[in-house]
C-alpha cells in the first residue's frame, strides 16, 4: 500500500446481509470536511431486506463522497474516502480521469469546469474533444529562427462551457448529468436533452429532472391526451423489489393450500384486557396478536411436523426443532417480515417484549437483515386494516403462514342462544408438499380452540 493509499482510506459498500449484491444510499450523515471516528455511522443504506446504518472503520476527515443520495451501489464499490492524516499537508483534489498516454496535449478546459469525482459526475470524454495522434509519415517542421511577430495559425477552438444552448438542443454536446441523475431520468422516461440545467457548469440536477416531470409539456397544436401524462413510474428496488421476487418465487414453487375457520374470541379479548393490568406485562405491547402468536406456537408444539422446509436440491424435508416466528409488518418502505428467534422457548412476557421490540424497530426502519432471515412460520395480521381474512402467500423456505382477521361484534350462537360475540376468521396457508390436509387442519383447529378458550394455553402449552 502506498503512502497516499495509507493516508486516504476508502470505505467500500459492505455486504450487510447474506449474499446481498447492492444497496441504495438513503441518506448521508456526513459531508466533506467533517471529522469522523472509528465506528461512527456515516450513512444509511437500504438493501433488498432492510434499511441499515453503516459505521466507518477508521478515523479521519471526510475527503470525498462518491455517490449521491438515491444512488444504487454494488457491494465492494468505494462510497467514501477519508483522510486519515489530515495534518500531513494539503489534500489532493478528488481524483479525475487520467490523461491519455502517448498522445498530444489535450485541449485546454474552460475556467470554472469542475473536476469529476471517481465514478461520479459526467465523464470528461463526453464533453472534451479527443486530441489527434501524429499521422504516420508526417514530418515535424524544423526549428525556425526568431522573426517578427506574425498572425498565429488558427488554434483548435476551445469548447465553450456547456449550457442550455449546447445541452442537446441547438448544439451537439451530450447533456451533463451524474450517473444517479441519468438513471432517474431514464426511469421517469425523461430525455435529458430536453432539460434546462441549473447545476454548476451546466450540470443537470435531480431537481431539474423532477421539474421536467412536473412541468406541462408545450404542444404546438392541440393533440389527443397522452396516457403517460396521467401516470407515475417509480423504480422497483429495495424492500419492494425483494418482496415482489419472493412472492413470485413462493407462488410458483410451493403448492399452496389455504383453510379457514371462524371462531368466537370473546374470552381471548377479555384475557387481553386482564393482561394489560398485569404488572409483569407493564409497558409491553399486549394485544390480541400476542395471544394469537402464543396459540400458534402451542399448536406447533402439538403438531411439530408442520414446522419444516423443503430442500429442493437434496430432495429432503428439513424438520426444525425451533420456531423462528415471523411477523409481517407494514413500514414506509414496504412490507417486511422480521422474525422472533426461538419464539417457542419464550414465556408470555418474553414474547410480548420481543413483539414490542420487533414492531418498534420495523417502524423506525432499523430492522437488521439478520432479523429477516431464518424464519420458519409467519403470522400476518390483516385485521388491523379491517379485513376479515385472506389467502396469504408463504415466505420462501417456510411451511405455513397464518392470517389473523378483524375481530368484530357479530351474532353468534352461544350456549344455545344467539348473542353478540367477538368473532374473527383465521386462514392458514401451507406448503402441500410438506403439510397434508390432516396436519394443516389440526394446526388451524388447535389455534382456534385456544383462542375460543384461552385457558387451554395452561394445559396445552
Amino acid at each position: 500500500m502506498t503512502a497516499v493509499e495509507q493516508r486516504f482510506r476508502e470505505f467500500k459498500m459492505p455486504d450487510v446481509g447474506e449474499g446481498l449484491t447492492e444497496a441504495e444510499i438513503l441518506k448521508w450523515l456526513v459531508a466533506p470536511g467533517d471529522t469522523v471516528t472509528d465506528g461512527q455511522v456515516v450513512c444509511e443504506v437500504e438493501t433488498a431486506k432492510a434499511a441499515v446504518e453503516l459505521p466507518i472503520p477508521f478515523t479521519g476527515v471526510v475527503h470525498e463522497l462518491r455517490f449521491d443520495e438515491g444512488a444504487t451501489v454494488d457491494v465492494g464499490t468505494a462510497i467514501i474516502s477519508v483522510d486519515t492524516d489530515p495534518g500531513a499537508g494539503e489534500a489532493p483534489a478528488p481524483a479525475a480521469a487520467p490523461e491519455p498516454a502517448a498522445e498530444a496535449p489535450a485541449e485546454a478546459e474552460p475556467e470554472g469546469r469542475q473536476a469529476n469525482l471517481v465514478g461520479y459526475g459526467a465523464a470528461p470524454s463526453s464533453t472534451k474533444r479527443r486530441p489527434r495522434k501524429a499521422q504516420p509519415g508526417a514530418q515535424r517542421p524544423a526549428a525556425e529562427a526568431p522573426r517578427a511577430p506574425a498572425p498565429a495559425a488558427p488554434a483548435a477552438p476551445v469548447r465553450p462551457e456547456p449550457g442550455p444552448d449546447l445541452n442537446g438542443r441547438t448544439g451537439t454536446a451530450r447533456p451533463l448529468a451524474k450517473p444517479p441523475v441519468r438513471k432517474l431520468a431514464k426511469d421517469l422516461g425523461i430525455d435529458l436533452a430536453t432539460i434546462t440545467p441549473t447545476g454548476p457548469g451546466g450540470i443537470i440536477t435531480r431537481e431539474d429532472v423532477h421539474a421536467a416531470v412536473e412541468a406541462p409539456a408545450a404542444a404546438p397544436e392541440p393533440a389527443a391526451p397522452v396516457a403517460g401524462a396521467r401516470e407515475r413510474r417509480v423504480p422497483v428496488k429495495g424492500v419492494r423489489k425483494a418482496t415482489a421476487q419472493a412472492m413470485v418465487d413462493s407462488a410458483f414453487s410451493a403448492p399452496h393450500v389455504t383453510e379457514f375457520v371462524t371462531v368466537d374470541v370473546t374470552r381471548t379479548m377479555k384475557l387481553v384486557a386482564d393482561l394489560k393490568q398485569d404488572p409483569e406485562l407493564a409497558g409491553l405491547r399486549v394485544n390480541p396478536l400476542l395471544l394469537v402468536a402464543k396459540a400458534l406456537l402451542v399448536a406447533i408444539k402439538r403438531n411439530p411436523d408442520v414446522n419444516a422446509s423443503w430442500d429442493e436440491e437434496n430432495q429432503e424435508i428439513v424438520y426444525k426443532d425451533y420456531v423462528n416466528l415471523g411477523i409481517a409488518a407494514a413500514t414506509p418502505r414496504g412490507l417486511i417480515v422480521p422474525n422472533i428467534k426461538d419464539a417457542d422457548a419464550k414465556t408470555l412476557p418474553q414474547l410480548a417484549e420481543a413483539l414490542s421490540d420487533l414492531v418498534s424497530t420495523a417502524r423506525e426502519g432499523k430492522t437488521s437483515p439478520a432479523a429477516m432471515t431464518g424464519g420458519t412460520v409467519t403470522i400476518t395480521n390483516v385485521g388491523v386494516f379491517g379485513i376479515d381474512t385472506g389467502t396469504p402467500l408463504l415466505n420462501p423456505g417456510e411451511s405455513a403462514i397464518l392470517a389473523f382477521g378483524a375481530v368484530k361484534l357479530q351474532p353468534w350462537v352461544h350456549k344455545g342462544e344467539v348473542k353478540p360475540r367477538q368473532v374473527t376468521t383465521l386462514a392458514l396457508s401451507f406448503d402441500h408438499r410438506l403439510v397434508d390436509g390432516e396436519l394443516g387442519s389440526k394446526v388451524l383447529a388447535d389455534v382456534a380452540a385456544i383462542l375460543e378458550r384461552p385457558k387451554r394455553l395452561i394445559t396445552w402449552g
